[in-house]
């Protein structure tokens, strides 16, 4: 995980860096600036093996993410962000479903582009979201190279299928830990984290996992269990509902969002991160598997021949929402979040799964959510956990629905329909996110353009 921002305009040091200072803390051990034949580049990063930029004759890049220095295979690597000048010609990179975050803009007709929004304020008036699954090239423009779409199905058995998942998760949890002896994982008791957390426990000699919640809170309990049953070192963080709201502020500032159901999720998730720093570098989470292996409760509503859409079209949605959530969570406390789900090995072997083994209906019972995940794991978890049903992230954790009662409480129906519309001529779907927008109003101000801001489908609306 790093920070990279980026003008290209030459002689722009002092701009980069205070660009750089407004989200330095996305890498608390190493800062560079570099000017080049294109314009001016800053990356903040980790201590790590190796540093996320290059300076070559004829080549300046900064990247946050995995890149390996192979330009014929870029496209197929993720997590990765990056921004270079080869040339003479500017060259900008996403992965492609957005696991690494950026942003851009214009400055007096220059180009301007960082890992995040607030890097951008002041700089330009307008900021866009540069799209997953694209690059850009000053030569050639903004290019599409990828979206993930619906292929057909792999003639697999249904235990063809568990144990070629398992194989797949195995490969990527060990790549991603590299060796390391201490690894940490985030830990709600659901099936996806769990899966993660038991993966890795295997591969590393100590784990720690990490759950957080109000007192009494499900995910609590279900955590605990699996965290005894693999063996990890466990930390629990129970927070109260006015800690919650005290660390509001914070967390709409480095989520850049206002959409309700987001910050709800947000809030637990990030002070576990906050958690989590004091004792690794890096964490596993669990995003990307409700998506995949069809884990939402409204998914078992939709016709079988309309399901692989469906789950193709919430993957895609997760760049400036789920995601967005892991990245600014962890990077707010200086750590990195592996997603081991959104890996393209696993991604690929995922969309190429049949259906009935996602959501795996029996004669007269109900349809059980990530079937396949739940059998590739098996013999891992404790049963209980196993089969534990879907839990949204605020339930779990406790949440519930207090949030929207607070913000029904301080907000008048008079003063939601006089602030409902926003500047861009959008609306807000409840008080709560009229709650969550005027803290983001306070520190972004009246942004004339919100489309970089995601909003969660099929979201409340009054």
């Amino acid at each position: 995980m790093s920070g990279i921002v980026g003008i290209c305009r030459t002689g722009e040091k002092r701009l980069v860096k205070k660009m750089l200072d407004k989200i330095g803390y996305r890498g608390i051990g190493g800062r560079k600036i570099i000017e080049a034949n294109g314009g001016t580049l800053g990356v903040v990063y980790r201590r790590t093996a190796r540093a996320p930029y290059t300076e070559q004759p004829g080549l300046t890049a900064v990247w946050d993410g995995r890149f390996f220095g192979d330009w014929r295979k870029i496209e197929s690597q993720a997590p990765l962000a990056l921004a270079a000048f080869r040339a003479g010609e500017t060259f900008l990179f996403r992965d492609g479903l957005g696991v690494s975050p950026l942003y851009y803009g214009e400055t007096e007709g220059t180009l301007v582009f960082a890992s995040e929004v607030k890097a951008l304020l002041g700089v330009t008036e307008e900021i866009k979201e540069f799209p997953p699954g694209h690059k850009y090239s000053s030569k050639q423009g903004l290019i599409k190279y990828f979206r993930l779409k619906e292929v057909p199905p792999l003639p697999l058995e249904a235990e063809e299928a568990a144990s070629g998942l398992r194989t797949a998760l195995e490969e990527v949890v060990e790549e991603y830990i590299q060796g390391r002896s201490e690894m940490g994982s985030l830990l709600s008791g659901g099936i996806d984290s769990s899966a993660l957390s038991a993966l890795a426990r295997e591969k590393v000699d100590k784990l720690h996992t990490f759950a957080a919640g109000l007192k009494d809170a499900p995910d609590l309990e279900f955590a605990k269990e699996v965290a005894e049953h693999i063996g990890s070192v466990h930390h629990e963080g129970v927070f109260t509902f006015d800690e919650l709201l005290a660390v509001l502020p914070e967390v709409v500032y480095h989520l850049e969002s206002f959409d309700a159901l987001l910050i709800r999720s947000t809030l637990t998730n990030y002070l576990v991160a906050k958690l989590a720093a004091n004792y690794v570098p890096a964490i596993f989470s669990g995003e990307g598997g409700d998506e995949l292996f069809a884990g939402y409760s409204y998914l078992k509503e939709i016709e079988p021949q309309d399901l692989n859409g469906e789950l193709i079209d919430i993957t895609n949605r997760l760049h400036n929402t789920a995601l967005q959530r892991v990245d600014r969570s962890t990077a707010a406390h200086g750590t990195k979040a592996y997603v081991g789900f959104l890996d393209p090995q696993v991604v690929k072997l995922a969309v190429r799964i049949p259906i009935e083994y996602k959501l795996y209906r029996e004669e007269n019972e109900d349809p059980v959510e990530k079937w396949v995940l739940r059998k590739a794991v098996e013999d891992l978890l404790p049963e209980r956990v196993l089969w534990r049903p879907k839990v949204k992230f605020w339930e779990g954790a406790g949440v519930e629905e207090r949030l929207a009662a607070y913000a029904e409480e301080r907000i008048s129906d008079h003063d939601f329909f006089l602030e409902r519309r926003l500047p861009d001529g959008s609306l807000l779907n409840t008080k709560e996110e009229l709650l969550y927008y005027r803290i983001f109003k306070e520190h972004f101000g009246e942004l004339s353009d919100l489309t970089f801001v995601g909003r969660t489908k099929g979201a409340p609306v009054v």
